[in-house]
This record gives C-alpha cells, structure tokens and sequence, in this order.
C-alpha cells in the first residue's frame, strides 16, 4: 500500500495547567498558540499550514481524561528556524528541563535533543543543523 497521506494526524500534548503550557510552549517556540473550549477539553492549537509536511496538533486540558507524563508517547517538534538550539535555549527560561543536549543522530538525519515542559511531558525538538 502506497501511503498518499502521513501516518500521524494529529497530536495532542496533554497538561494540567492551561495558562502555564501556553506561556512555556509560546515562549521556547516564539509562536502564538489559539485557545479554545469544546465542551469538557480546553485546548489551544499550535500553528499550521496545511500544505506543510507534519501533523497539526494541541495541548489540551481535561483532569477526567488527560494525564502529563514523561513515560508515554514522544512527538517531535520540528525547528521553525532549522537549527534547534534556538528553541532548546528557552526551554529552562519558561520553566521546562533539559533532559538530552542537542544530539547528532547522523550526517543525514540531523540533531535532536529532549526536554520536559512545565507539566511534566517528555518533548523532543529535531533539526537538520
């Protein structure tokens, strides 16, 4: 089977504290996150363009059926500024921890390292420089 669409869809970072990952996440990626109630979720949306390679995503808040933890899935942040030293300066800043310093995986798949954010998820940032 040909693949005419990326595995992943959509991804959503669970937290317990809204206003706090909103600061943290806007803050180590110098982007502008969109805020929104439906229904029980409180969520707020990363930016996306459709017609960019990767999947869209959110953090999203509900005590009932989202848990933070540093033991499940991973998803990788790609670099907006193609060198991920840029955002992993401003992890410790806005008030996550670094777990793994940039990292070179190859000469052809780049860097990538990890942190913690503010509600206790693991995170990892990938970059090609």
């Amino acid at each position: 089977m040909e693949l005419s669409k990326n595995m992943v869809g959509w991804f959503e970072i669970p937290v317990s504290d809204m206003t706090r990952a909103l600061g943290f996440y806007e803050k180590v990626f110098d982007v502008k996150l969109v805020r929104s109630q439906m229904g029980s979720l409180e969520m707020a949306w990363f930016p996306w363009n459709e017609k960019a390679v990767g999947a869209p995503g959110s953090l999203v808040c509900n005590a009932d059926h989202y848990k933070p933890s540093s033991n499940g899935v991973v998803i990788y942040f790609t670099s907006q500024t193609g060198n991920l030293s840029d955002q992993l300066q401003r992890v410790e800043n806005a008030g996550g921890k670094i777990v793994q310093r940039k990292t070179k995986i190859s000469d052809t798949l780049g860097y990538m390292a990890v942190f913690t954010d503010t509600e206790g998820n693991k995170i990892a940032i990938h970059s090609n420089k």
